[in-house]
């Protein structure tokens, strides 16, 4: 239940590294308005919508320790209609945030049964953006491949020592505590897994026998072949390889709408009311007051988050395409918002085609956009001159930058329902 393949890649920035760490802690791990159950089964809808089997799989193993319910890793159908519920804003987040509205804050937070409060909404939508990122991150970054069979992973580079999602951050201003809860975690994870696999397994057994009459929906019915029914319903076989819960079988179980993705946002002069601008709402004067007063502290972690990644050394990547460091990140980081409808108006956008070359600018959009069309040859190939960390670097603009989008997007709308 490890991160070991992203805190190797993040461990070439050992200081961002610390601030995801403890940003991610936060959100899965302390105090907060959500179950810790439902902290995990979130993260696994989130990544489900990019097809993180990494994530998925992480988030699974997760789930059950902290007490979460193994019929509901059968699919939405399955879980409590007010996370079901949460499956329209995971999609709109997940490929075009732009489309998000008050009416779907208004929906989700409308009094009855399954209501959710302002502080559990702005828990969950941090949740999903920061999974929807972090999957940009994991397929960018090559973390996919090597979790696939036979483990593809092309991206060889790892920083000194080989970390592991505690040790990286040994050092660098991550807790001692901190520290010392996830060795424990890490050390328990073995002997948890066999009894983890009993669980599943027990539910396999007990509800083979019902399910074999059932008609499965038309969505289920493609996954027939390796697995057999069990992975048609999003139930794979039991894996060998520790730490593999849930298996390579099926993710559809996790979302609805699979067709839905992104599209480009409209740029035309009469789709110009569409457009965000960050004079208007931005995340300093607006998103990060209004998420700090909702879920406690998390505002103060992602803005030293989205400020460390600002603040790496990047004078080699600058230096090579002629430009200053900080001109050179602000192009990336406009191109990204940009991608989203998000509009800086001091910003002369004719600075992007100078900057960025035309394959550094394909591959910035598919890990942004569709993340899951990224293989490892498209890493290889980008900027063959520039070093693995500066490839890493780019990675982490495009995680960080997405995040915000998203946020932005959400936290507007928030704002527009509480107004």
């Amino acid at each position: 239940g490890r991160l070991e393949a992203v805190t190797q890649q993040m461990g070439y920035h050992p200081r961002y590294l610390d601030s995801f760490l403890k940003t991610q802690h936060y959100l899965l791990h302390m105090d907060g308005p959500l179950p810790f159950d439902c902290r995990h089964y979130i993260a696994i809808m989130a990544a489900a919508r990019h097809q993180c089997r990494y994530l998925v799989n992480l988030h699974v193993l997760q789930f059950l320790r902290a007490g979460g319910d193994p019929q509901w890793l059968r699919g939405l159908d399955f879980i409590p209609p007010k996370l079901r519920n949460l499956n329209e804003i995971n999609k709109i987040l997940a490929h075009r945030p732009w489309l998000i509205t008050k009416e779907h804050i208004e929906k989700l937070l409308k009094i009855s049964e399954w209501s959710w409060s302002l502080a559990e909404l702005v828990h969950a939508v941090v949740l999903l953006a920061h999974c929807h990122a972090l999957a940009s991150f994991v397929f960018g970054c090559g973390c996919e491949q090597e979790e696939g069979p036979g483990g593809r992973g092309s991206l060889k580079a790892s920083p000194p020592g080989n970390q592991c999602f505690c040790e990286a951050a040994t050092g660098n201003g991550c807790s001692q505590e901190l520290l010392r809860i996830n060795r424990k975690r890490s050390l328990d994870s073995c002997m948890e897994l066999d009894s983890l696999r009993e669980r599943i397994q027990r539910i396999h057994v007990e509800t083979e026998g019902r399910e074999e009459t059932r008609l499965l929906p038309p969505d289920r019915e493609e996954g027939e072949g390796r697995g057999g029914v069990q992975a048609a319903r999003g139930l794979s076989p039991l894996p060998d390889t520790v730490g593999e819960v849930t298996g390579a079988a099926n993710l559809a179980c996790y979302m609805q709408d699979p067709d839905f993705g992104y599209q480009d946002f409209a740029r035309r002069d009469e789709d110009q009311t569409q457009v965000f601008r960050v004079q208007d709402y931005s995340w300093e004067d607006h998103g990060f007051s209004l998420v700090n007063r909702l879920y406690s502290d998390i505002g103060h972690l992602l803005d030293e988050k989205f400020r460390m990644v600002d603040g790496l050394q990047s004078s080699a990547m600058a230096k090579r395409q002629g430009c200053e460091p900080s001109v050179f990140k602000r192009g990336i980081w406009n191109y990204i918002h940009c991608m989203f409808g998000i509009r800086y108006d001091d910003y002369d956008y004719a600075e992007v085609n100078h900057l960025l070359e035309r394959m550094l600018k394909v591959y910035i959009k598919t890990v942004t956009c569709y993340p899951e069309k990224t293989n490892p040859e498209m890493f290889d190939r980008f900027w063959k001159q520039f070093k693995h960390s500066e490839k890493v670097h780019v990675n982490l603009l495009i995680l960080e930058a997405r995040m915000q989008a998203e946020l932005l997007y959400a936290l507007q709308a928030i704002t527009q329902y509480m107004v």
